[in-house]
Parts: structure tokens; C-alpha cells; sequence
């Protein structure tokens, strides 16, 4: 980094400091739109009821930052955890059985002041025991498709307002693979309600066999090229980029990328299509604004810019359960899935470099067993100067990221990436690679430190700059300080989807809607 970066970056850091105030994230007050629509928000995860990553937090906090404009509602199915949340759930209407989707009904919940939300209550598909994907083993459930198709069907029925419920969305909005088949069900049967389709990790495609087409209830041009057949078998994912009136993904780098065959999964053909007719755009995402470490009430001490000593008691609180010596070496972080995608082995690889530099590393995650244990053969090897835990807590995952100086994300791919904006707001700086969310949400030398490579060399290299930067006071708070000032909450990142949703909605609006078939040549009503 250069002199004249480093001084440009302090004096820009100590006037942040003067106006503070006038500096924090504001609420934004978007342009009204013409009326106030109903959006029907469906989704396989919502945190504060069942999540497994980024999704859930994406599925709680964009709804809550829509509801100023629209009315916005979710729909969840009925996990065990879902049911046994404790909050009340009203029975409001039942869905036949098709095909081999059972009946189910549908129950009506809120939390709190947010948005409504329905739930699709079908014991024998959602009441069990694991996480909504995977048995207690880990193994994917082998009626996924049926129970994923059970949730996108309702959801179609829903926006054809077939149910007793007198509300019915102007537009529905479907994530990732779980939710998929929505926007085909709604073509196949000419369902004229908008549809967007967000890709939050292209790596899950949802696939199955062909022969589950009738079990699905399935039209016979769903397994051909132009709909969601997939190298000889039938994609969820597929189906909802065919389908879906626009396709978003969680940031501008991530769409570009999934255009390549490098990020596409088999998919870039199609998806380099939709890009180049404007179908396929990316919205970075934000993070919900409990993330304020000056209010926080889940951390040790709360702080703002500048505030390092009170910023430090989380870090003695850290050193303590992960058993690490209290001293004034910078602190690292890993807080993620344990997965290759990651690139958690290269964080293994370059370990001994960050302990022979006297810095300690922190992990907390689970997830492939390789690597998990590998992790903790780690902290065995350094128990002085690595800790890990391979459960996952909220509550010690916040004050990790609020005491570590540093957090390494080397991930391969990242679609968006909501941990080191978590980790920005608290002033600990991300190490991570350029992919992705990561490279929209990370200037390098100012907000973090990048690198292009996914090798231990290239990976090295940036840990041993953000060393430098730790050693120089000044400039180490410089970049705190800027970090803990970016505009990064929901408030910033809802605008996008408002824009683009009031836009499908004047097009429904003004004519009957039409869509150019993305191989060409065929054209479908929905």
C-alpha cells in the first residue's frame, strides 16, 4: 500500500471521526412506488425460526426492510422447528393433494411487527428430525423433491388466489432451488403474476430423475433442453431461470461470474443468455441492523469507532473460552461452514504462518468431517495459539467477529457473503478472496485485504499485509474506522429490488405478459 494511500486513508478516517453522527448508515426513504403491491416472499429457511446460512438471514431481513413499501408476505414450510417455535399458528384454508404432493394446509403466524407469514403444514414431509435438507446424518431427505415441490405448488396457488385467504400477491418472489419450481408451475398453467427467481448459491441445483416427472405433476416439455432437463435429469434450479419473469443473484460480481464456465455449473449457457437480455442482474446483499456493535446487546461490551479498549473486552472474552493466552497479538477469525467451497484448507495450509507471525486463530463452524477434523488436529498441534470449536452459536459467533482483528475468508466462490460485512461492522478486517460478494464489499488495502489466487502463496501474501497494517496504529484505525462507517445495512440494499419489482409490475400492469423462450423460438404466455 502506498504513502500516499495510507495518509489519504488516516485523514479520511480522523473526518469520519468528526462527523460521525452524520456518517452512520441513514434510513433511506425510497421513491414511492404507484401503489402499495402485495409480494409473496417464498423461501425454505427464515432465521429466528429455522436457518441454515445465508438465507435465512437474506429470508428474515429484506422482507422486514420491504415492508415500508409493500406488503410482503413469507412462505416457509412447516418444519418441526417452524411448529414448535412457540408462536401461534392459525389454520386458514387446505390445499388438495396432486399428483403424489399430499394434501396440506396452510397456517398463518407472525413474529413480532414483521411480515406475515404462511406456513405450509404437511406433517409427514416437513415434521422431522434435522435440518430442512438432511437427516440427522447428514444425508439429503430422498423426497426432497416432493417436499420442495409440495412448497413451490402451494406458493403458485397462493398467487392464483386460490385459497381463503383474501390476500393474493401482485408478484412473487422465489429463492434458490427449494422454492424453484414456482415460477414453472405458474407458467404451465398460465398464471399471468409476475415473478422473480434469486440465485443465492448456484452450486445447489436441486436435481432428481426424470421418472419423478409425474410424481410432481410435471407437463411433458419439462424434461426437454428448453425447460429444466439437465444433463438427463430434471433441475429444480433450471426451472426457475427458465421460468422466472427476472433472475437476480446476490451481487454484481457473482451474475458476471456465473456467465463463465468457471462459476456456471453447467449452466453458464443459459445463464450468459439471460445476462446478455438483461433477465439476469445482481443485488448485493446487506445485513440486518441489530449488527451495530454500539448497541448490540449480545456482546460482552458494546463499541463504536474508536472505542478499541471497549472493542478489546470482547476479545478477553474470546481468549478465555478458546483458551488462548491474553496478550496484544492480533487475533484471526474463521467463522463459516467447514467446506471446500470456503477454502478452509487453504486456511489450514496457511496456519503455521499466522502462528509464526504470533498471531492466534479462532474457528468456529462444522460441516465436512475432513475438515473439521483436520481443524481440530490444528488446535491440538497449537493449543496455545488456536482455538476451535466445531459447533455453531450466534451469540459467540457475534463477539467473535466483534474481538478478532482479522477474518479469513479465502472462499473458492461466494456468491454474496454476509460474514464479512458482519465482521466490517465491527471493525475486524476480512482477508479473503477476490470472488464475488467479497470483491463488491471489500477495497483492497482500505476496507480489507484481497487476493486472486486460491493458493496458500497468493492467500499468504495478503495475511502477511494485513500484519504490516497491524503493526501501524494509525493505519490499522484508519481502516476501522472506515469499515465501521460503510453503508451496509438493508436500508442501502433495498432500493434495487424495489426498483426492479416496480418494474415487472408496470410491465404486467400495461400489457398482457410474454416471454421469449431462452433458446429462441418459442414462445410461452404465462
Amino acid at each position: 500500500m502506498s504513502t500516499a494511500i495510507n495518509t489519504a486513508l488516516i485523514a479520511s478516517a480522523h473526518a469520519q471521526h468528526r462527523t460521525q453522527n452524520l456518517a452512520r448508515p441513514q434510513r433511506i426513504t425510497a421513491a414511492a412506488p404507484t401503489c402499495r403491491s402485495t409480494i409473496l416472499f417464498v423461501t425454505s429457511e427464515y432465521t429466528g425460526l429455522v436457518k441454515i446460512g445465508g438465507l435465512g438471514d437474506v429470508s428474515a431481513a429484506l422482507p422486514n426492510a420491504l415492508l415500508e413499501q409493500h406488503d410482503v408476505r413469507i412462505l416457509i414450510p412447516g418444519y418441526s422447528q417452524v411448529i414448535n417455535s412457540g408462536y401461534p399458528i392459525t389454520v386458514i384454508d387446505q390445499i388438495d393433494a396432486h399428483a403424489d404432493l399430499p394434501a396440506c394446509k396452510i397456517g398463518r403466524m407472525q413474529i413480532g411487527s414483521g411480515p406475515i407469514i404462511y406456513v405450509v403444514m404437511c406433517p409427514e414431509l416437513y415434521e422431522r428430525e434435522g435440518t430442512p435438507y438432511c437427516d440427522t446424518a447428514g444425508q439429503d431427505w430422498p423426497d426432497n423433491p416432493i417436499r420442495f415441490a409440495r412448497l413451490a405448488l402451494a406458493a403458485a396457488d397462493i398467487a392464483k388466489g386460490r385459497l381463503k385467504m383474501q390476500w393474493y400477491p401482485d408478484l412473487v418472489h422465489a429463492n434458490d432451488w427449494p422454492t424453484a419450481l414456482t415460477p414453472a408451475y405458474m407458467a404451465w398453467r398460465g398464471q399471468k403474476t409476475p415473478s422473480v427467481f434469486t440465485i443465492h448459491n448456484l452450486a445447489h441445483q436441486g436435481l432428481c430423475e426424470p421418472n419423478m416427472s409425474a410424481a410432481l405433476g410435471l407437463p411433458p416439455e419439462a424434461f426437454t433442453i428448453e425447460s429444466m432437463e439437465f444433463y438427463g435429469k430434471l433441475s429444480f434450479l433450471k426451472a426457475g431461470i427458465v421460468y422466472a419473469n427476472q433472475i437476480t443473484t446476490v451481487s454484481e460480481t457473482y451474475a458476471r461470474e456465473i456467465t463463465t464456465p468457471l462459476f456456471g455449473c453447467g449452466l453458464e449457457g443459459l445463464l450468459k443468455i439471460k445476462f446478455e437480455q438483461g433477465l439476469l442482474s445482481g443485488i448485493l446483499n446487506g445485513i440486518d441492523e441489530s449488527w451495530e456493535p454500539s448497541s448490540d446487546p449480545h456482546l460482552v461490551e458494546g463499541f463504536g469507532a474508536r472505542q478499541w479498549e471497549r472493542k478489546k473486552v470482547n476479545t478477553h472474552y474470546i481468549e478465555k473460552i478458546f483458551n488462548l493466552p491474553h496478550n496484544t497479538h492480533p487475533l484471526f477469525a474463521v467463522v463459516s461452514r467447514l467446506a471446500h467451497q470456503k477454502g478452509v484448507d487453504l486456511t489450514l495450509k496457511v496456519a503455521d504462518s499466522i502462528v509464526n507471525a504470533g498471531g492466534r486463530l479462532v474457528v468456529m463452524g462444522c460441516g465436512e468431517s475432513e475438515l473439521e477434523a483436520r481443524m481440530l488436529q490444528l488446535a491440538k498441534h497449537h493449543p496455545r495459539q488456536v482455538g476451535v470449536d466445531t459447533n455453531f452459536d450466534e451469540i459467540t459467533a457475534r463477539r467473535i467477529f466483534a474481538g478478532s482483528d482479522f477474518l479469513l475468508m479465502p472462499s473458492r466462490f461466494e456468491p454474496c457473503g454476509l460474514s464479512q460485512l458482519y465482521a466490517q461492522r465491527c471493525a475486524s478486517l476480512p482477508i479473503a478472496r477476490h470472488t464475488g460478494g467479497l470483491a463488491d464489499t471489500i477495497e483492497d488495502g482500505l476496507s480489507g485485504f484481497l487476493f486472486r489466487e486460491p493458493n496458500p502463496d497468493s492467500y499468504r501474501s495478503a495475511i502477511e499485509r494485513a500484519l504490516q497494517v497491524f503493526k501501524r496504529p494509525d493505519l490499522l484505525c484508519a481502516m476501522r474506522c472506515r469499515v465501521m462507517s460503510a453503508p451496509l445495512s438493508w436500508r442501502q440494499s433495498v432500493q434495487p429490488y424495489i426498483n426492479l419489482y416496480q418494474t415487472l409490475l408496470n410491465a404486467v400492469r400495461q400489457q398482457p405478459h410474454t416471454c421469449s423462450h431462452p433458446y429462441g423460438g418459442v414462445t410461452c404466455r404465462r
